[in-house]
């Protein structure tokens, strides 16, 4: 297909009759990335975030005997590089001449609505890729953004950030992942106490992530026994479903308080141009954007790949 589009592209709207014309925009909702990530500007090709390895746990002191000391160490050190995204396209002058319904300027609507998936589908990417070493970005210790062999940090140990039997969703492995958060550790090894802020998955899982966490008693079952998650608000803010996370559509993560998580940078924001071309008069329109989508600390998600 020629990227030029001339009056052979679209030949009916060279002739009046057409009642309606549809499909290449529809209407844009807010984005679902930024109910996940924390957004900031850049202005560099990339940003580092560097792990600071804290004291260990206070060691009791004997009457008369000195004071152990301890230090501070830097440990991992993740990369958000920012990527950059562009289409156009191209419309001869006879098209503009005889085109009976602006189909062809109107097309700065379609470069946005490109836009808009684009950012979506980059945003899910973390999450197509968290269980694979091929991931859309690697942690700071080389492993997938969810595993179960996560390396503290400079002293050394690890931790899990992965239900050691992947399950799928339901009210007892929400628990189980529950718990496991609830230990979670900081790089020296000290309890963290993160809370589970919220529910990530496919929108296959909305009904049951519904059922679960709000059914005022146990779900799916003939107890007569309170929802403990509900009523405890051990998910705080709820679910949040996409279409694009769609690598595996029965995988679920939970999002969690830990300071440093995900993370977005707007490296450019998105501009359009467009020109003439003098010799052909074809009319050239073009769109550009630049960003990255990453993580921090791997401690700012749990998840399992599903059964």
């Amino acid at each position: 297909m020629s990227s030029t589009i001339n009056r052979g592209s679209i030949p009916r709207g060279l002739l009046a009759g057409v009642n309606t014309w549809f499909g290449d925009t529809y209407k844009q909702y807010d984005p679902i990335w930024s109910k996940i990530y924390e957004t900031a500007t850049s202005t560099k090709a990339y940003e580092l975030d560097v792990q600071l390895e804290g004291f260990g746990v206070a060691t009791q002191k004997e009457e008369g005997n000195d004071i152990q000391f301890d230090s501070k160490r830097q440990g991992f050190a993740p990369k958000y590089l920012h990527n950059s995204f562009a289409k156009g396209f191209v419309i001869t002058r006879e098209a503009l001449d005889d085109d009976q319904y602006n189909l062809f300027t109107s097309g700065a609507k379609a470069l946005a609505r490109a836009f808009y998936v684009a950012k979506e589908i980059e945003g899910a990417k973390i999450f197509n890729t968290a269980f694979s070493t091929t991931s859309a970005q690697l942690g700071g210790d080389a492993l997938a953004m969810v595993s179960t062999a996560h390396i503290n940090g400079p002293s050394g140990g690890t931790y899990s950030n992965r239900l050691a039997i992947d399950a799928d969703f339901s009210e007892a492995s929400l628990e189980d992942m529950l718990k496991l958060v609830k230990r979670a550790k900081d790089p020296r090894g000290l309890n963290i106490n993160l809370n589970a802020v919220k529910l990530i998955g496919h929108t296959d899982q909305m009904f049951e992530f519904q059922r679960v966490l709000k059914s005022s008693l146990q779900n799916d079952t003939a107890n007569n026994a309170t929802n403990a998650v509900r009523d405890m608000n051990m998910v705080r803010d709820g679910f949040v479903v996409s279409p694009y996370l769609d690598t595996d559509t029965d995988a679920w993560f939970l999002q969690t308080d830990c300071p440093e998580g995900f993370k977005q940078y707007q490296r450019v924001a998105l501009e359009y141009g467009m020109d003439d071309s003098f010799v052909s008069m074809n009319k050239r329109y073009r769109a550009y954007e630049r960003y990255s989508f990453g993580y921090t600390d791997p401690r700012c998600v749990f998840g399992s790949q599903g059964a």
